[in-house]
C-alpha cells in the first residue's frame, strides 16, 4: 500500500470518528500529493510522495519553531499535534546514538586531510536522508569534528 492509499484510507477512518484535526491534517497532505502531481504532470513515484510528506513534517516543525518565538502556544500545539500524525507515515527514525555511530564510522574511514564538515555530510548524508533530521546530522558532523 503506498503512502497516498495509507493516507486515504486513515482520512475516513477520520472522518468517522470525527476527528477534525487529523482529517484536516490529511486532507492538506493529499491536497500537497495532487499539486505535486499535477506540477509534474504525472503520477507520483512512492519516493516523491514520501518527499511530499516530509516537506509537510518539515513546514510543520518550521511553524513550531515560529510560533514558539511569538509565544503563540495554541499554534504550537496544533502544529505538534499535526507534525505527530504525519509522521506516522515516515520511515523509522534513526536516535542520535545511531548517528553518531555512523558518522564515527565515516570520520575513522577519512584520511585526516580529507576530514571537514563537507567531506563527511557528502558521505553520510546519502545514508541518512530519509531516517534523520538534516539539521542534526550537520551539528552532530560538527561537533565530531571538533572532540
Amino acid at each position: 500500500m503506498s503512502i497516498k492509499e495509507s493516507i486515504s484510507a486513515d482520512m475516513k477512518d477520520a472522518m468517522k470518528s470525527r476527528d477534525q484535526l487529523r482529517l484536516d491534517t490529511l486532507r492538506s497532505v493529499l491536497s500537497a500529493f495532487t499539486y505535486k502531481k499535477t506540477e509534474l504532470g504525472r503520477e507520483l513515484t512512492p519516493e516523491e510522495e514520501l518527499a511530499v510528506v516530509q516537506k509537510q513534517v518539515k513546514q510543520r516543525t518550521d511553524s513550531i519553531a515560529q510560533f514558539s518565538k511569538a509565544g503563540r502556544q495554541e499554534l504550537v500545539d496544533k502544529e505538534t499535534s499535526e507534525k505527530e500524525i504525519l509522521e506516522k507515515y515516515l520511515p523509522a527514525r534513526k536516535s542520535e546514538a545511531e548517528i553518531r555511530e555512523i558518522i564515527k564510522t565515516v570520520i575513522d574511514g577519512l584520511k585526516p586531510e580529507e576530514r571537514n564538515q563537507g567531506a563527511v555530510m557528502k558521505i553520510v548524508m546519502p545514508q541518512l536522508k530519509d531516517v534523520a533530521d538534516g539539521n542534526l546530522v550537520r551539528q552532530v558532523v560538527t561537533e565530531s569534528l571538533k572532540g
